[in-house]
Formats: structure tokens, C-alpha cells, sequence
């Protein structure tokens, strides 16, 4: 099975940046996605990106701040986060799909263990 690791987690200040990535192991094609989770809230879709990295998709909430990447060999998938805001602050994970991009998080079926990422006014 592909082991999904997520890092670059950390405290930042509203308006900086921060660049998550995700290793996958062994390498994937698989559709990969973030999703963060607030404290007493869902879990949310965040981003995705298709296997060829040439289709993603955005929440409306991080559209024109965060952009998403990944590299040719499905080793790791980047989250470049820009002009952060308290609002962002989160555990933030790595998922998994077999399917094309999609927004329901039930076909996402295997996730890392997320990153933390707080962000101060």
C-alpha cells in the first residue's frame, strides 16, 4: 500500500508564506488532495491534483493564495500557501485517490497522519 508522510507544518504570521509537501511511498499515480481540519469543524478540501499534475482544483477560500504541485516521479506533492490568514489554521492532511480529481472526500482511501499549521493575527 502507498504510505502518505506530510511535513512543513508550522506557527507563522497572518500574510506569511508556507510550503507543505507530501512524500508518497512507493510513488504514485494516484489523484492526491490536501484537506484541513479546524478545531470543532468538518473536514474540508483544500486542493487536488490529478496524477499527470495537469488538472487541479481549488476551494474557493485559498483560490489565487495557495497552489498546488507535484512532481513528474509521484514522489511528493506540494502545497505553496501565500498571504496566510488565522482562518487557515488547521491540521492539514494528505490524501489519496484511485479516481480522477474529485471533490467528495469519500474517494479519498488512504491519508497521512496531517501536518499542523497555526497561524497569528
Amino acid at each position: 500500500q502507498v504510505q502518505l508522510v506530510e511535513s512543513g507544518g508550522g506557527v507563522v504570521q497572518a500574510g506569511d508564506a508556507l510550503r507543505l509537501s507530501c512524500t508518497a511511498r512507493p510513488s504514485t499515480r494516484y489523484t492526491l488532495a490536501w484537506f484541513r481540519q479546524a478545531p470543532g469543524k468538518e473536514r474540508e478540501l483544500v486542493a487536488a491534483i490529478g496524477w499527470s499534475g495537469g488538472t487541479t482544483w481549488y476551494a474557493d477560500f485559498v483560490k489565487g493564495r495557495f497552489t498546488i504541485s507535484r512532481d513528474h516521479a509521484g514522489i511528493t506533492m506540494d502545497l505553496q500557501m501565500n498571504n496566510l490568514m488565522p482562518e487557515d489554521t488547521a491540521v492539514y492532511y494528505c490524501a489519496a485517490s484511485r479516481l480522477a480529481v474529485i471533490t467528495n472526500i469519500e474517494g479519498y482511501e488512504t491519508w497521512g497522519q496531517g501536518t499542523q499549521v497555526t497561524v497569528s493575527s
